[in-house]
């Protein structure tokens, strides 16, 4: 299950939360969401573990973040495909897993949500994240996003509840997340040479077979293209030697 929540209903006081975290000591801390909305969540530890047990069928695990070089966790292939959206956006500049518990009143009973993700933006902004499928959302867990969603108004972050990615951009991505890495971008040599020679729009491996042995250089331009040095249409369809490839109007800082 993505995200535990503990929610029902919708007769709430949205003029009163409050946020649990864990701080970079390790210890738990507890305020207003008025007071704390400044922490930089971004970069805070999950406030809670992410357990696995024998026949659950979600699987957790930790995604190493070429943005951030941390591992981020995740509590299934979904969550790990959005983790692996958020560090390939190059508006975000951080994110981070589970960053709070937030509480509000349903009456005189506390309810909480963790969200799954909080991602800062370029321009210093906050994201929070949800995610689950548009057919897996009960009435309690649609609830707890509309709570969340109102917390988030108040301080000024933007909420976003993701679902299902596109299947051609999530395989396009999985592959070139294998060359995330710096590592595959280290021969400076090569990445001049591949910028050169798709300034203009060129079919992938034509490109590559221009500047050299496809065994060295496609680890190189797999690297260009997660960091967006260099763009293709990836939502389009699965990449091949043909898949035009040209050079991005943005750079990743």
């Amino acid at each position: 299950m993505s995200g535990q929540v503990e929610a029902e209903g919708d007769d709430f006081d949205a003029a009163d939360f409050e946020i649990e975290f864990v701080d970079a000591t390790g210890s738990r801390c507890r305020g207003s969401l008025a007071q704390c909305w400044t922490v930089a969540f971004e970069e805070m530890p999950p406030v809670r573990g992410f357990g696995w047990s024998r026949g659950q069928k979600h699987f957790p695990g930790w995604w190493w973040s070429a943005t951030t070089d941390r591992h981020v966790g995740f509590e299934s292939w979904l969550e790990r495909d959005h983790a692996m959206r958020l560090d390939f956006d190059r508006e975000v500049t951080a994110f981070s897993s589970q960053p709070f518990w937030l509480y509000w009143q349903v009456g005189t009973r506390w309810r909480r949500h963790a969200p799954d993700f909080f991602a800062r933006l370029i321009d210093g902004g906050g994201v929070v994240v949800d995610v689950r499928p548009d057919d897996r959302i009960p009435d309690k867990d649609a609830a707890a996003f509309a709570v969340t969603a109102r917390a988030c108004d108040e301080v000024g972050w933007a909420f976003r509840r993701l679902g299902v990615v596109d299947p051609v951009l999530a395989a396009n991505l999985r592959w070139l997340s294998r060359y995330r890495h710096p590592r595959h971008g280290a021969r400076i040599d090569l990445v001049d040479q591949l910028v050169r020679v798709f300034a203009y729009p060129t079919p992938l491996m034509v490109g590559a077979a221009r500047v050299g042995d496809p065994l060295a250089v496609l680890p190189a331009l797999f690297h260009l293209l997660w960091q967006q040095i260099l763009a293709a249409d990836l939502d389009v369809a699965v990449l091949a030697g043909s898949s035009i490839v040209r050079a991005a109007s943005w750079r990743r800082p």
